[in-house]
């Protein structure tokens, strides 16, 4: 009997979901095993995701384990991957996209626009609280970690009047029941990849890469080329209060872009499209880049780290 394929994994809820989802994809290929791996994200818990420097939180051990040969594949939420992978690492294969919008969960059933003044939102992404003080400047923001199933919880006990989740992982999980309302992507621009799951093997594992590139959704992995490659040229290593979404129609790419001010004030906009070739869509994400930084996008994003630098008051 072959060695099992060993899919490293974080162990929340979520995290197994997508890890044992992927060992079903891959079907009779051979045995698989699933390895339990703490991340940074796991164990500082307390820590506001904002200010965990650098997008590798949740992924960085997950990785080292698959370099030193601990496991064959490692499986995130393509969001959680840093823009630049770490050598001697390939993305074997983004999954087909789930629905990439964020979703408002409200205690009292209340959407967005009916919920009262002050209400207290819970959420630990700047993207998010970006566009929530565009969307209800007068609502409070509170941070809100730990995993979904937590989440949910902490909202349900009154921690919180609402909070805003992915609409992915609720679904994953069997939470979409949960749900209140659907933010519209034009006014709530998801993050960059949410809804897809990446699945990564060492680039000189040539086996392996076949067996996972069965697995690739060409249109997702477009997708998320394009939208990687406009943050790559933005995010300078932090959290970036950005969202984008791309989708292949008819054989082309689309794009659209923003970028935000915590307080909702100011923002730039960018959209574009081009063939549906890997190639181009790299080229097309850069190319958004450039344009929002010069509409003046820099600025902005410099201002918005500048502030949260601050010591408080």
């Amino acid at each position: 009997m072959s060695a099992p394929l060993r899919i490293g994994t974080r162990s929340s809820a979520l995290a197994l979901w997508q890890a044992e989802h992927v060992g079903a994809l891959l079907g009779s290929g051979g045995p698989v095993e699933l390895v339990h791996i703490k991340t940074t994200g796991d164990l500082q818990t307390e820590v506001p995701l904002w200010q965990a420097g650098g997008r590798a939180f949740f992924t960085k051990e997950i990785d080292r384990a698959l370099l030193s040969g601990a496991v064959d594949v490692a499986v995130h939420s393509l969001k959680d991957l840093a823009t630049e992978l770490e050598p001697g690492i390939a993305l074997a294969a983004a999954l087909t996209r789930a629905d990439p919008r964020d979703a408002l969960l409200s205690r009292d059933g209340l959407t967005l626009a009916q919920l009262p003044r002050g209400a207290r939102i819970g959420t630990s992404s700047l993207r998010r609280r970006a566009f929530l003080a565009r969307a209800r400047p007068d609502l409070e923001h509170l941070e809100l970690r730990g995993n979904v199933p937590t989440r949910v919880a902490r909202l349900r006990r009154g921690d919180y009047d609402a909070i805003i989740l992915a609409a992915a992982g609720l679904a994953r999980l069997g939470l979409a029941g949960a749900i209140t309302e659907y933010l519209p992507p034009g006014q709530f621009p998801p993050a960059v990849s949410q809804g897809i799951i990446g699945v990564c093997a060492r680039r000189d594992d040539a086996a392996t890469l076949r067996r996972l590139g069965v697995l690739d959704d060409r249109d997702a992995h477009l997708a998320a080329a394009a939208e990687r490659a406009l943050l790559k040229r933005l995010e300078g290593g932090c959290q970036v209060p950005l969202g984008a979404l791309a989708a292949v129609s008819a054989g082309e790419l689309r794009l659209s872009a923003t970028v935000c001010t915590l307080d909702g004030r100011r923002h730039v906009t960018a959209q574009g499209a081009a063939p549906a070739t890997p190639q181009e869509a790299t080229a097309l994400g850069a190319r958004l880049a450039a344009e929002l930084l010069g509409l003046g996008a820099g600025e902005l994003i410099a201002g918005e780290r500048a502030r949260l630098q601050e010591p408080p008051r």
